[in-house]
């Protein structure tokens, strides 16, 4: 495969920053963690336009028997997420070399307090807030394409979620897919040009495309 890559866009509460960790720590278990976190991820992904984000975390604790108020904590605690192990010095060394940008299903405020978080030189921070629509719209992605300036052709996805590679993917944009929590990809990891859980090898993969 031939790309010329002229530019590199991230999710980036899964792909960039362990999120998991922090929704598991909230509600008390990795057990009830996951089950809210898949039940938001469900819920969002079909929401399409833009509703309040945290309305949403709450909704999707409701829905698992978790009380609406952890919606709050996660707000309250939000500056706690951390990047995935090498993230900063990742996406330096690919900055070096290509603007590099986010897209990224919340609010504006804590989107941009989340991309704050990890040190980087972001060109542009696009969140479903300030795109009027939530992934996988197709929307959401060209809007963070638009942001960074270049065709979609031209750019690179890094994924954070199998849904998150279907709706890139669909958008028309190359995907690599970052899992480091090991998730099931469902099949929709051939659709990914390659599946890394190390943000490391992500400029080895950018240099053999």
């Amino acid at each position: 495969m031939s790309v010329v890559l002229k530019a590199v866009l991230f999710d980036l509460l899964s792909a960039l920053l362990d999120s998991w960790s922090l929704w598991d720590d909230i509600a008390g278990s990795e057990e009830r963690g996951r089950r809210w976190r898949f039940e938001y991820l469900r819920l969002t992904y079909g929401t399409g336009a833009y509703l309040p984000y945290l309305d949403l975390v709450a909704q999707s604790a409701a829905a698992v028997g978790l009380p609406r108020a952890l919606a709050g904590e996660l707000e309250a605690r939000w500056d706690e997420l951390a990047p995935w192990p090498g993230a900063g010095a990742a996406l330096q060394r690919i900055a070096r070399e290509l603007p590099i940008g986010v897209a990224t299903n919340c609010s504006q405020v804590l989107g941009v307090r989340a991309a704050g978080l990890l040190g980087a030189p972001f060109h542009s921070v696009v969140t479903a807030e300030s795109a009027g629509f939530y992934k996988p719209d197709p929307r959401m992605y060209h809007a963070g394409v638009e942001a960074l300036g270049v065709p979609a052709d031209e750019v690179l996805f890094v994924a954070g979620s199998p849904r998150d590679i279907r709706g890139a993917v669909s958008a028309g944009l190359e995907v690599v897919w970052h899992n480091p929590a090991g998730l099931d990809g469902g099949g929709a990891e051939r659709l990914a040009v390659a599946v890394i859980d190390d943000l490391g090898r992500l400029a080895d993969v950018i240099e053999s495309l």
